[in-house]
């Protein structure tokens, strides 16, 4: 398996961390952004291979971010990972309205995340699935 570039927008400085560390771990390298802006910035002069999306950042939100990246012939490609607490089923839909294409509700099994990593980078996307885990 090649090593992957992954794109961490995440403005919890620990949740942040603690992503980072689990890619880096099992063979990746993770970017990371504190916010919309840094995020967008990012994807465009790194071309990661996926993007793990909070979906509450301190400018714009997850969903207008990836609103973004999509609308951009440069990003519009990259598979978008929502990575988040909010668990109503309005933010899901919006998620879903821009082409994230997967829900993972926090906290996230180290599992889950290598199997996600897996499924979005190797080219086999499948999109509109829901997972919820609890550690």
């Amino acid at each position: 398996m090649s090593q992957k570039k992954i794109l961490i927008v995440e403005d919890n400085k620990d949740s942040s961390e603690i992503l980072g560390l689990f890619i880096t771990k099992i063979g990746h390298h993770s970017i990371k952004a504190r916010n919309s802006q840094e995020a967008i910035a990012l994807a465009e002069a790194e071309m990661p291979d996926l993007v793990f999306m909070d979906m509450e950042l301190p400018d714009v939100d997850g969903v207008k971010t990836t609103a973004i990246l999509r609308q951009n012939p440069k990003t519009s490609h990259i598979p978008v990972v929502a990575l988040t607490a909010w668990i109503a089923e309005l933010w899901r839909e919006k998620a879903s309205k821009v082409g994230i294409t997967t829900y993972l509700l926090k906290p996230v099994s180290p599992q889950t995340l290598k199997q996600t990593i897996e499924e979005y980078t190797d080219g086999s996307l499948t999109r509109g699935k829901v997972m919820t885990l609890r550690i």
